[in-house]
């Protein structure tokens, strides 16, 4: 018995040995990441398909590859339904002052979807106090500031799907894929498990051979059901037990995806601020803009405003800058099929990318060389 014992305590002490030493090779490897490491893995993943970088810098194509690959958006998506939000306030159609009631946004939300985005928007929201409304544009601002997915389509049921749709096309964009209720296709699988009466294995299976069309028709029916049928954070818990790694690979590879080239154009537009007319930008730029609230942006930058995405396998951003010398700079990086390493490495290093990219000339000139003949 007493061998029995020991021979547990050494298994159990061998056990955390090993995951100790995963955890600190895992730090090891994201330790000390510099902003060259998003040159070294386009460099290193260039040639496959899954991996792109557009920038301009003054008008200029300073940087182009796979520039004209479809990638998933994730979150980076966001910033059409930001530009439908604007375009149908500056037009009457909307009140940005329209009270919201964060008990119907909670119909939208799923716990442990989203990172914790929703829940720190929310905290955010209420610092203490008692919230039951806030203003339209909290919400819109929420979804891009804190990335919330039930914002995001709560805002779908509220300038409707259709018009969301069509700024692509308004922009002279013609490879941008249709947006579909982000939250909704979460409980695809639990769906088709009880229409069809299959097991997960088959409803993984059918996954993989459904048509775009059909999923997103899929996502906006259990979309528009759930809006007069609100579920339960119970029933919500239960509906997304089956999203194991496997669901999720095809959940985040589905998501809505356009090209790096169609997103430096959108964020030139955004940058120029001649493209929309100023009523629009009156409502659009403080929603986009949040990083000008900071005083210390404030202080060398005229305006500027990004939105990133990502899940367990993406990692997307887009971004715009005009400094107070002139200088305008428009940005999109996409990869899809990542590690969990290089997903950290690439949140870590992609700020201090920006930055540098912005401020110092001698590694603008260095990102151009580098990346020139790929």
């Amino acid at each position: 018995m007493k061998i029995l014992v020991w021979l547990v305590i050494a298994i159990v002490a061998l056990f955390g040995f090993v995951i100790g030493i995963g955890i600190l090779k895992y730090r090891k490897e994201i330790k000390g990441t510099n902003p060259e490491y998003l040159i070294e893995i386009i460099k290193e993943k260039a040639k496959d398909s899954n991996i792109s970088l557009s920038i301009q810098h003054n008008n200029e194509k300073w940087v182009g590859i796979n520039e004209k690959t479809l990638l998933p958006l994730a979150s980076t998506v966001k910033i059409i339904v930001a530009i439908e939000y604007a375009k149908q306030v500056a037009g009457g159609q909307v009140d940005p002052k329209k009270g919201v009631s964060l008990q119907e946004l909670d119909a939208y939300y799923v716990p442990k979807t989203d990172g914790g985005a929703h829940e720190a928007w929310l905290a955010h929201l209420r610092s203490g106090k008692e919230i039951d409304y806030i203003p339209l544009s909290e919400v819109v601002k929420g979804m891009i500031a804190y990335s919330s997915n039930a914002n995001t389509d709560y805002l779908i049921s509220v300038l409707g799907l259709e018009n969301i749709n069509r700024v692509a096309e308004s922009l002279g964009i013609t490879n941008h894929e249709p947006l579909y209720p982000i939250v909704s296709a979460i409980f695809i699988p639990s769906k088709l498990m009880t229409d069809k009466n299959i097991s997960k294995k088959e409803a993984l299976q059918d996954l993989k051979h459904m048509g775009m069309n059909e999923y997103r028709k899929y996502a906006i029916a259990i979309h528009t059901h759930y809006l007069s049928h609100p579920l339960s954070s119970k029933d919500k818990q239960q509906l997304i037990k089956v999203m194991n790694m496997d669901f999720q690979k095809i959940w985040s590879d589905r998501l809505t995806r356009a090209t790096t080239e169609d997103y430096v154009s959108i964020m030139r537009k955004l940058n120029s601020k001649e493209f929309f007319h100023k009523d629009v930008h009156e409502h659009l730029d403080p929603i986009m803009e949040q990083i000008i609230e900071n005083p210390a942006n404030r202080e060398w930058l005229v305006h500027a405003g990004q939105k990133g995405g990502s899940t367990a396998f993406v990692f997307t951003v887009a971004m715009y800058a005009t400094d107070k010398k002139g200088n305008q700079t428009e940005l999109a990086f996409f990869a899809n099929d990542l590690t969990l390493i290089e997903q950290e490495k690439l949140s870590r290093v992609m700020n201090e990318f920006q930055l540098k990219f912005l401020k110092d000339s001698e590694f603008r000139n260095f990102v151009k060389s580098e990346l020139a003949h790929l």
